[in-house]
């Protein structure tokens, strides 16, 4: 009887039966092993399998065995994720704005396959697909790829941006012309991916969103902008924006009531010394972008913080009051 073309690979199906079914709470007996090795035209004998577990182990495969009711089982131990672990994978890819629904689905089917049946169930167990808000933009991943490629070879890229407009529809900026920008770094922040660049015309770095691009594209253009990115702290850069919005950087220094400690904290770090003022209030000095989305951020906080410094930026702060009142009083 000739054998199976698959016989030679019987190591791997083994391999391949263990992961996809067991774990430290199901375990596969001998007879369930030669059951399953057959449903893929593959005969063994327990010999061999015994043999086969072995040299299993000594590759590295955490391969654990149990006895019940006067049976030995067979499992997968350690893996190299965890159950904890995946689920917070799924966790992040389930919130991701900028993840597609699509391509959301796609990869926890592939954060599933990591594990074995019976936990990739507990997996779909977790997942509830709410109505967040997500990209609508596909092609975000391969345009992620491509800036890694272009920093990696030192190029620009160039590409058209775009905005919604009131009709829900793409609205190319400046009437659809290209930009072409010098890729320094991808930062997260705000829930959005955004290129760090240098903007040669403009002389200065500038973000931009990775969603609301089209049609990007490697150049033969060198990078510039190497010693402005060299000075810059990304990390600094992203606590000093708000909403990523560009503004003019400017020291501001905050009243804040004791109680919003932790809201200073999760904005700006652990850096800028707290200096009491009184039994209920610190002053903060920090860089901040100075704009709209920051003075909103400020009014949100209500008489819990002030803004003490500067001058110019305390009268944005007023005439954004009056402003508001003016549009809520008609």
């Amino acid at each position: 009887m000739p054998k199976s073309p698959n016989q030679k690979l019987k190591l791997l199906y083994l391999l391949k039966i263990l992961m996809e079914n067991t774990d430290e709470d199901h375990s596969m007996t001998m007879n369930e092993l030669i059951a399953a090795l057959a449903a893929y035209d593959i005969s063994a004998e327990r010999k061999s399998i015994y043999s086969d577990l072995e040299l299993l182990r000594s590759f590295g495969i955490d391969i654990l065995s149990e006895q019940k009711d006067k049976k030995y089982g067979y499992y997968i131990g350690s893996r190299t994720f965890e159950a904890a672990e995946l689920k917070l994978l799924v966790d992040a890819v389930q919130s991701s704005r900028f993840i597609t629904h699509k391509k959301s689905n796609e990869l926890i089917r592939k954060i599933e396959g990591l594990t074995g049946k019976y936990e990739a169930r507990q997996l779909q167990r977790q997942v509830y697909m709410t109505e967040r808000v997500k990209t609508l933009n596909e092609k975000i991943y391969y345009s992620v790829d491509q800036i890694h490629t272009a920093i990696g070879a030192n190029v620009k890229v160039r590409f058209q941006y775009f905005r919604w407009n009131e009709k829900k529809e793409m609205e190319l900026r400046r009437g659809g012309a290209f930009y072409c920008i010098s890729p320094w770094a991808l930062t997260w922040a705000e829930e959005n991916y955004y290129m760090i660049g240098y903007d040669s015309a403009a002389g200065i770095l500038k973000h931009y969103r990775v969603d609301k691009m089209l049609k990007l594209s490697l150049t033969d253009e060198k990078r510039e902008g190497k010693e402005a990115y060299r000075q810059m702290d990304l990390a600094v850069y992203t606590k000093k924006m708000f909403g990523m919005f560009d503004g003019t950087e400017q020291m501001v220094r905050l009243e804040v009531h004791n109680s919003l400690a932790g809201v200073i904290i999760d904005r700006f770090g652990m850096e800028p010394p707290f200096i009491p003022l009184d039994e209920t209030h610190f002053s903060v000095t920090v860089p901040v972008a100075v704009s709209r989305q920051f003075l909103a951020w400020v009014i949100a906080l209500g008489d819990q913080v002030q803004v003490l410094s500067p001058p110019e930026v305390r009268a944005r702060l007023q005439e954004e009051a009056r402003r508001l009142q003016e549009t809520y009083t008609t």
